[in-house]
């Protein structure tokens, strides 16, 4: 007869070969799991205090996948529907009645409506100027999903103006916006470390398809080469704009991929016209000689970029490329001669004061001090004295202070494949993003037409007279513009370049394990 003790252990001894015999439920599910559990970590080169889409100036919410708007525009900067399933005007666009797709949810579970849109955009209205005169909005009113605008005076391309990332669609009654938004995209956020990363997670109810990444991390470093250094080493999966000197690197390395597309993005330099000098658009035309901007493609750029003829890439139907460049110390003496210059020991002079100007730009984009460098060398060379000032939020600096004569700035000028944003918000008295302080009858008519305008031919022959007027009086100084460099890993998959940088983490972005 077997006893108790002998008893109690045969059993165990039977228990644990079941249990070492049985599939471990726990070790299965985080098998399976690390399948489906894909992240990626991409690596941004601007850092963004808030996620408010309705006051960001790095449209992070957006580039995230948190945040959808209206109207999207596609890679062939064509507009397409994005929230708003179409859209309609019966009176030449002095009001517009925009459909909102059903069945769409907001991160939170809340069903997304024309009431929900409406309260969005009217947020949007009261916390950016910008957006406040660009929307040009007289009164809503939503019913069910229908959402009808009424603006101040007809706008034929009001649709295209849906597609900045400043317009995205948010539930506005959630607290603490700025840390975490409610949207409507692939992915909402978990945490936000301001000016470092935002950790994100897929939707699992997302309106579009599936979300192949389970996490993601958008993070931001303004240092290029720290860009380059945690592709390399891992910590990142994906960077946008390395170093151009560092390309060919890259390139070379099987375990990278590199993609170069050109972008919609304009070098400018800008004059501040609250500078007396400034003024006088000869003393602009002789600073614009010493941009050498085919030196600043091969040597500064190299060759991602192309020379600028105006603010608006030349294949754009509305850009007008009849300006001629002409650069060098001997055109730009023969302009200040005209302005009432002398050149006397070595400086420019006039009235008996010297000629000595201020240059403020930011490190971001690493050419930019680059080109910095180059405008005060050649004006070095001629004898007017430029100081460089680097600043960290350069749309906030110039926009806001007029201690600045200069700028070099950098500008997405055709998101939606239209002029009219551009010269609106930078050429019209009190535009959004008008630093220069311009304020040009001629120029503030045509702009004013074109705006009113329904026919597409018209409207391109009046951006092309806008910015024939800008090149000829120099009001702004169209330096290049830069391809979008992407660097990642050759793991990631469906990555897509979109000329519009609006689009970055997408529900389509996957990896390999």
């Amino acid at each position: 007869m077997i006893n108790n003790k002998k008893l109690v252990s045969m059993i165990f001894l039977v228990l644990l070969c079941l249990t070492a015999c049985a599939p471990n439920e726990e070790s299965i599910s985080i098998k399976e799991r690390k399948k489906t559990d894909k992240s990626v970590t991409f690596l941004f080169n601007f850092t963004s205090a808030t996620l408010d889409p309705h006051t960001d100036d790095n449209y992070t919410a957006v580039r995230a996948g948190v945040g959808e708007t209206l109207v999207k525009i596609s890679n062939d900067l064509k507009i397409k529907p994005w929230l708003a399933e179409k859209w309609e005007t019966k009176d030449n666009g002095l009001t517009w009645t925009f459909t909102i797709r059903k069945n769409i949810t907001f991160q939170n579970g809340k069903a997304l409506d024309a009431n929900a849109v409406k309260s969005s955009l009217q947020r949007t209205i009261d916390q950016s100027y910008a957006m406040k005169n660009a929307l040009n909005i007289k009164e809503m009113k939503a019913n069910g999903h229908a959402l009808t605008i009424t603006l101040k005076e007809p706008m034929p391309k009001f649709p295209p103006e849906l597609v900045h990332p400043n317009t995205a669609i948010i539930d506005v009654d959630v607290s603490s916006i700025a840390k975490k938004p409610i949207g409507t995209g692939p992915f909402h956020v978990l945490t936000f470390d301001q000016g470092n990363q935002v950790k994100l997670e897929r939707y699992e109810h997302y309106w579009n398809g599936k979300v192949k990444l389970k996490n993601a991390i958008f993070a931001f470093n303004e240092d290029a080469n720290a860009r380059v250094a945690a592709l390399q080493s891992g910590t990142a999966d994906i960077i946008y704009r390395p170093p151009l000197e560092s390309l060919s690197t890259l390139q070379a390395n099987s375990s990278f991929k590199v993609s170069g597309v050109p972008s919609v993005r304009t070098h400018l330099l800008l004059y501040n016209q609250t500078n007396d000098a400034l003024k006088d658009e000869t003393v602009r035309k002789a600073i614009d000689t010493l941009l050498n901007r085919k030196e600043i493609v091969s040597s500064i750029m190299n060759n991602q970029a192309a020379a600028a003829r105006g603010p608006f890439l030349p294949q754009f139907p509305f850009a007008d490329n009849t300006a001629s460049e002409t650069k060098g110390i001997a055109y730009a003496k023969k302009y200040l001669e005209k302005a009432g210059y002398q050149l006397k020991n070595g400086k420019v002079i006039k009235n008996g004061k010297p000629l000595s100007l201020s240059l403020v730009t930011y490190s971001s984009l690493p050419e930019l001090p680059l080109i910095a460098q180059l405008i005060q060398s050649n004006a070095k060379e001629l004898g007017i004295s430029i100081k460089i000032h680097l600043v960290e939020d350069s749309d906030e600096y110039v926009m806001a202070k007029d201690d600045w004569d200069l700028a070099l700035y950098s500008l997405i000028t055709a998101p939606r494949g239209d002029a009219s944003y551009y010269l609106s918000t930078n050429y019209l008295p009190g535009g959004g993003l008008n630093a220069s302080r311009i304020n040009d009858d001629t120029l503030t008519k045509m702009i004013e037409q074109l705006n009113s305008t329904v026919d597409d031919a018209k409207r391109d022959q009046l951006a092309k007279q806008a910015t024939a007027l800008i090149n000829g009086e120099m009001l702004t100084s169209s330096i290049v513009h830069p391809n979008i460099v992407v660097a990642y890993n050759q793991k990631v998959k469906n990555w897509t370049t979109n000329p519009s940088e609006y689009y970055m983490l997408t529900q389509h972005l996957d990896v390999t394990p």
